[in-house]
């Protein structure tokens, strides 16, 4: 074959070809950063909600990997099976926790959700963030922050006691 043959000019009729076969690529496959965040969040929110309509982690379980990390400076479990056996306890005492979602915002991989959340009884008010990490459609890695809503004022000014 010859130089020429190798580096010629594509005609008008192949440019025409090869848009057309990127239009229809892009059409059956449309995976972009904005369908991943919308499947992410609607992972994350079917999550909770099959939790909460539930009160059993067996309906939290298939939608975390295997190699489930959860993150807390506080907590006692790392893994899937220590998370799930921590929140299966947690739900006993909590039964009847109100729950109100103040956002879920979702940026590719990543779902974060805040919320307030009424603890039964006479129990107090808290804010809750958790980050959600996912891969591959499962859940992979949670971060979670919880502030006492009434401890959130002396928190204004954390640098200030020593």
């Amino acid at each position: 074959m010859d130089d020429d043959a190798t580096h010629r000019k594509p005609e008008r009729h192949e440019m025409r070809f090869h848009r057309q076969i990127s239009r229809t690529l892009e059409t059956l496959l449309p995976v972009t950063t904005q369908n991943m965040t919308h499947d992410n969040k609607s992972i994350v929110q079917q999550a909770l909600t099959a939790l909460v309509a539930t009160g059993d982690v067996d309906a939290l379980a298939p939608l975390l990997s295997d190699d489930f990390l959860h993150h807390r400076p506080d907590a006692t479990s790392k893994t899937k099976s220590e998370w799930l056996a921590a929140v299966g306890a947690a739900l006993v005492p909590l039964a009847g926790m109100q729950v109100e979602i103040q956002h879920v915002l979702a940026d590719g991989d990543h779902v974060v959700m805040h919320s307030r959340r009424q603890l039964p009884g006479a129990g107090p008010e808290i804010t809750v963030v958790d980050i959600f990490r996912l891969d591959d459609g499962l859940i992979t890695e949670v971060w979670e922050i919880i502030e006492p809503a009434s401890q959130a004022a002396a928190n204004l000014t954390w640098w200030e006691s020593r």
